[in-house]
């Protein structure tokens, strides 16, 4: 693997600009702690962000070089740097805060088992020498790093590339009517929804278009995790005059599943200061999160309250035809022809997620390729005979009708009962609705497992919830929860 490994280097440094392979290339490691026997390539990221944009962006050409190179496919494992745990109950874990360099350097912490934020962290980190927004400025002015190094933001997305459909849409305009008048039209906005849905492919769109329209505004693309990092820092120093500084005088804040401040009472004091100060400057904060706002276990009611000031969007599973759209869009970035017929396979079968779509495309280009065949609808179903089987028993008719009947708290057998009053007849019909959104089955087949109805029934339910789910907040988000509890 060290030499393969070699291999890659060379190959991305002859395909890459320089910039881009000195930034998420080179500071790639092998795993020194990785079983040396596996057919398994596993590297170490410096932190999360470039950890995300290898995954996102290089894999899948590391194993395309592993094909060629060991003629059969090689699986590519992303971690970050771990260390021991102590015997005193205590763990030494890495927090990765981010640097204003190319080479984003790995902080080491020392956290408590009980999880107190009394930690150790080692210099520097992001908080700049003035502590404030306008040494990025001066930065600038001297002709330092581009601004992109210092805002974080990931120039691959862009809304250009932001395949849009019922799912996102209305995530989408808004997150552009608040990228041209930032700090002004929706402050903040809070946008929700489950894992790989592409929410952080929006904030950093956001990001991107803020800069576009105004490359002097100071823009910090954040997670949490890393937030939390620098409020240790911060404490443990002694600095945090130049930590309040340094955020309170952003122009835009981008911050990343703020579910992680859970529990964190120190971090979300901090940023409950930093908050009251960026909205009452007229500053843009965006936030993302796995849920509702007031769903938020473990943060505080005052911060959850202030969540909701602006304006709050959900970005949901997409829909059939932008799933189709993701994985024509994708192949297209892979360059690799694939029909219709095979997107329809991929996109009918995978419902969760557009990493899980992306995941599957991937599977079989890599089929393909081993096997030196075109891309066709038989090489597809066999490349993905495991993982379709394993979508397709997931979720059932029958699991759905009861997951609905136990949310609602009515009985089962009333899903196939002929009763017409409102408590019984919108469960029933969310039901249809779920079983056509995550299920592969035809109108008429779902309205036969619910008491024989014809499928023009199960049609009529299905438009009804489509529409009453754009009108009616309270249920829009029982349809999230009732989703999200069926994909686990």
């Amino acid at each position: 693997m060290q030499q393969f490994w070699a291999v890659c280097l060379s190959r991305f440094e002859q395909e890459l600009p320089a910039q881009q392979f000195h930034t998420w290339i080179k500071g790639l490691r092998i795993d020194p702690c990785a079983d040396a026997e596996t057919e398994s390539l596993a590297l170490v990221a410096p932190n999360r962000f470039v950890l995300q944009w290898v995954r996102e962006r290089y894999v899948s050409r590391i194993e395309a070089l592993g094909l060629e190179y060991f003629s059969q496919p090689v699986s590519v494992r992303l971690s970050l740097p771990q260390v021991g745990s102590q015997a005193n109950d205590a763990a030494d874990a890495p927090i990765l805060v981010p640097s204003s360099s190319d080479a984003p350097r790995v902080r080491q912490t020392h956290l408590r088992a009980d999880g107190e934020e009394t930690t150790r962290v080692t210099p520097p980190a992001i908080i700049k020498p003035n502590g404030d927004a306008q040494s990025d400025r001066n930065d600038r002015n001297r002709g330092r790093p581009d601004e992109r190094d210092r805002s974080r933001l990931n120039p691959g997305f862009t809304f250009d590339n932001l395949v849009t459909g019922r799912a996102n849409e209305l995530a989408r305009a808004a997150a552009i009517q608040v990228a041209q008048n930032p700090g002004m039209s929706y402050n903040p906005i809070f946008i929700y929804g489950g894992v790989g849905l592409g929410k952080t492919h929006m904030v950093h769109a956001l990001g991107n278009e803020v800069m576009r329209h105004n490359p002097d505004a100071v823009i910090r693309y954040v997670h949490a995790d890393d937030y939390y990092a620098d409020v240790v820092r911060a404490y443990q120093q002694k600095s945090f005059d130049a930590f309040k500084r340094y955020y309170r005088s952003l122009d835009v804040l981008l911050i990343d599943d703020i579910q992680f401040f859970n529990n964190k009472t120190r971090t979300q004091e901090e940023f409950f200061y930093a908050f009251n100060a960026l909205t009452d400057g007229k500053k843009q904060i965006v936030i993302t999160c796995d849920t509702y706002p007031k769903n938020i276990q473990g943060v505080e009611e005052r911060l959850t309250t202030r969540f909701g000031w602006g304006l709050t969007v959900q970005i949901e599973p997409p829909e059939l035809e932008m799933r189709v759209a993701i994985l024509k869009k994708k192949a297209e970035m892979e360059r690799v022809k694939v029909g219709d017929d095979v997107a329809f396979l991929v996109a009918k079968n995978i419902r969760s997620n557009v990493r899980e779509l992306e995941g599957a495309l991937k599977k079989i280009i890599a089929f393909a390729h081993f096997h030196t065949v075109p891309i066709t609808l038989e090489v597809a179903r066999e490349a993905l005979k495991d993982l379709l089987g394993a979508h397709n028993r997931q979720i059932t008719l029958e699991f759905i009708q009861k997951t609905v009947a136990d949310y609602f708290k009515i009985k089962v057998s009333e899903m196939y009962s002929k009763k017409r009053t409102r408590a019984i007849a919108r469960p029933r019909q969310v039901a249809m609705w779920l079983a056509k959104e995550l299920t592969p089955e035809s109108y008429p087949a779902i309205g036969e497992a619910f008491g024989g109805r014809d499928h023009t029934t199960v049609l009529h339910a299905c438009r009804t919830i489509a529409d009453l789910r754009l009108k009616d907040e309270v249920l829009n988000h029982d349809l999230h929860v009732l989703v999200q509890t069926l994909r686990k």
